[in-house]
């Protein structure tokens, strides 16, 4: 007897969810490692050998790489909005709170079915808007206890990440089926790292101090946290929606709750646990509704 076998939208879902856990798991190990390093030089040591691990793994021929430069385009158009996130997201955490930030980058959920539907002229479906509010109110739960909304300098630099983030996500669905995701993620990985290695040096002043953290964080983050993440990100958007990925991505805060509560017993407020549940209510409406739909 065969066995059954998960729809592909759904095994892409379940890869999009992996990654998620491997960003939210790497998020103490990236906070203790800037300790010791400026924000700039981790990124442009972490894309550096992300790119290098990519481009041992995927070997690609020189037709490949050349074969159309309006594609390619998109891949450094990726690349862009990927640093531009994370180049934003850094800046504004010197003007806000950690949980703020959280929050805030996780807006990008509302960002991408709203930017979608302006591109394509049509409005998102139903359930997904209603997934996308019921999640991001938990988010907002998860992240925000008793802080104020108020916007400040950090938080509308946060925004902007925020923003770089949901058109990167809008990007990959676009230009995954079309490119590859081998090259894609060779191309916008190798941008990120270009742009990061050509500013860091001017941006900040640089600082390294080669303890084992930075060492095990570099390691983690290059080859786990993107050339593996990213690799899986742009071949599961072949098969799911930019609307669905950044809704699993918003398990990114519950996942680095679960790692800190194991590495260091934090425990989740009331607060937290209702907004957890709420991230998962909200993903679960969007995978399952239309499988309900069907049915009928």
């Amino acid at each position: 007897m065969s066995r059954p076998v998960l729809p592909r939208a759904w095994r892409a879902d379940l890869a999009l969810a992996f990654i998620t856990l491997i960003w939210g798991a790497t998020f103490v190990v990236v906070k203790q490692a800037l300790q010791d390093s400026s924000t700039l030089l981790f990124l442009a040591l972490r894309f550096s050998l992300a790119t290098v691990a990519l481009g041992l793994a995927f070997r690609p021929r020189s037709d490949q790489v050349t074969r159309s430069k309006w594609l390619l385009a998109g891949g450094v158009a990726a690349g862009v909005c990927l640093f531009s996130g994370y180049l934003l997201q850094c800046a504004g955490l010197r003007y806000t709170t950690p949980s703020k930030s959280a929050f805030i980058t996780g807006l990008s959920i509302v960002m991408v079915p709203a930017l979608g539907a302006l591109a394509q002229r049509k409005l998102p479906h139903l359930w997904e808007m209603a997934g996308v509010a019921i999640a991001t109110g938990g988010m907002a739960l998860l992240t925000l206890p008793g802080q104020s909304l108020r916007m400040g300098k950090g938080d509308l630099l946060t925004l902007g990440c925020a923003l770089g983030f949901a058109v990167h996500i809008l990007v990959v669905g676009y230009y995954a089926p079309r490119l590859g995701f081998r090259t894609l993620t060779l191309v916008q990985i190798s941008t990120a790292a270009a742009l990061a290695l050509s500013s860091f040096w001017w941006v900040e002043t640089p600082l390294i101090r080669w303890r084992a953290g930075v060492v095990i964080a570099l390691l983690v983050t290059g080859l786990l946290a993107t050339a593996l993440a990213f690799g899986v990100q742009a071949w599961a958007q072949q098969y799911t929606t930019p609307t669905r990925t950044a809704l699993i991505f918003a398990l990114e805060p519950v996942f680095a709750w679960v790692t800190s509560y194991l590495l260091t017993g934090e425990l989740l407020s009331r607060h937290g646990t209702l907004g957890a549940a709420l991230i998962l209510a909200g993903i679960l409406l969007v995978e399952l509704k239309p499988a309900a739909a069907t049915a009928r």
